[in-house]
């Protein structure tokens, strides 16, 4: 994973959760600042993935279930018994008991650490959940190149800026990278074609003008 482009709040495609360079840590945008202020915030300890989930620093279920993996993997770094696995496990999926990719990464890495020796679980842990970082980034941009024909098609048949209408933030902010709906708007964006985007609003973090429409203004796609 690539930390220059998730770091910078220069406009890349970037990614909302990446390894630090100390090799242990990891990094996330701190969603609760923006769009007033770009934030980096470093994740440590199991307890600071909680952390960042209950707060709202990271949302998204996608994006949810990415972090609370790596929490996994810390607390395997820190104490590999099975004691802590359970509690590390019970801890994350309290943060947000409705989260569905939250209670699937948990459970997800529960099953693979369990029956490993505990001097085997934490490279095995960190090795998964950078492998859910990947999976979840290739799967958004392949959301977005299975959608931009859609809105090819639609300029095509008015030769007109196409407005999509979105609704909360599907974007890169609530997954990895890329996002889920606005992925095909990002790829449509690159691909040249006019596309104006009217951004819907939601609660309770006012996700639609605090998010979106920061993420789009960094894109440089018209809202």
């Amino acid at each position: 994973m690539q930390s220059p482009a998730g770091c910078s709040d220069g406009g890349e495609a970037g990614r909302s959760i990446w390894p630090a360079e100390d090799g242990g840590s990891v990094e996330i945008i701190d969603q609760t600042q923006l769009p007033f202020r770009f934030a980096v915030r470093h994740l440590h300890t199991v307890a600071d993935a909680a952390a960042a989930i209950r707060d709202m620093q990271v949302r998204g279920a996608p994006l949810i279930g990415a972090t609370a993996a790596f929490g996994m993997a810390f607390a395997m770094r820190d104490d590999p018994s099975d004691r802590n696995l359970a509690a590390a496990a019970e801890s994350l999926a309290a943060t947000r008991p409705t989260g569905v990719n939250l209670r699937w990464a948990v459970d997800g890495m529960r099953a693979l650490l369990q029956p490993l020796p505990p001097g085997e679980r934490a490279a095995a842990a960190r090795e998964r959940a950078i492998a859910i970082c990947e999976e979840d980034a290739a799967i958004c941009s392949a959301i977005g190149d299975h959608g931009l024909p859609l809105i090819r098609r639609a300029w095509q048949a008015t030769d007109r800026c196409v407005n999509v209408l979105t609704h909360c933030n599907a974007g890169r902010l609530a997954t990895v990278e890329w996002g889920t709906a606005l992925a095909p708007i990002y790829k449509a964006h690159e691909a040249g074609i006019p596309v104006h985007v009217w951004v819907d609003e939601t609660r309770p973090r006012n996700q639609g003008a605090r998010l979106t429409a920061w993420e789009l203004a960094r894109r440089g796609v018209s809202h």
